[in-house]
C-alpha cells in the first residue's frame, strides 16, 4: 500500500479547481498558500504555491479560513513536487478541561 492510499477513503471530498487554503508552521514564522485538491477526516492532498523545502513540515497547520479560527493541525505523510500529502493529528483525550479537580489544582499550590 503506498501513501497516497493512507489518504483514501470513502469519506473523501475532491475539490476540481481546488479550495484556496494556507499552510503555516506551528510557531507561526512561514507560511505558504496552497489549494486542497482532496481532503478526508483523516488527511488532504494538497497543492502548495512555492518551495516547501527547508521548511519544518513534521507538525504544521492547514488554514481552512482566512476570517474565524478553522484550522487543522498536520503531519507530512508525502511530498510529489508542489504536491503534499498531510495527516490530521488528532488532539489528546483529556488535554482540554472546563475545570481543575481538588488533586490537580494541589500541583498550582505555592
Amino acid at each position: 500500500m503506498g501513501r497516497e492510499a493512507e489518504l483514501k477513503g470513502s469519506d473523501q471530498v475532491v475539490f476540481e479547481a481546488g479550495f484556496k487554503a494556507r499552510i503555516m508552521g506551528i510557531d507561526g514564522t512561514w507560511w505558504r498558500e496552497c489549494y486542497i485538491e482532496v481532503i478526508s477526516q483523516s488527511g488532504a492532498k494538497i497543492t502548495v504555491e512555492g518551495s516547501v523545502e527547508n521548511l519544518k513540515l513534521n507538525e504544521f497547520f492547514l488554514m481552512l479560513s482566512t476570517v474565524g479560527n478553522a484550522h487543522r493541525k498536520c503531519e507530512l505523510v508525502y511530498v510529489k513536487g508542489d504536491e503534499i500529502g498531510v495527516r490530521f493529528l488528532q488532539k489528546s483525550e483529556g488535554k482540554r478541561r472546563s475545570r481543575l479537580s481538588i488533586t490537580e489544582s494541589e500541583d498550582f499550590a505555592p
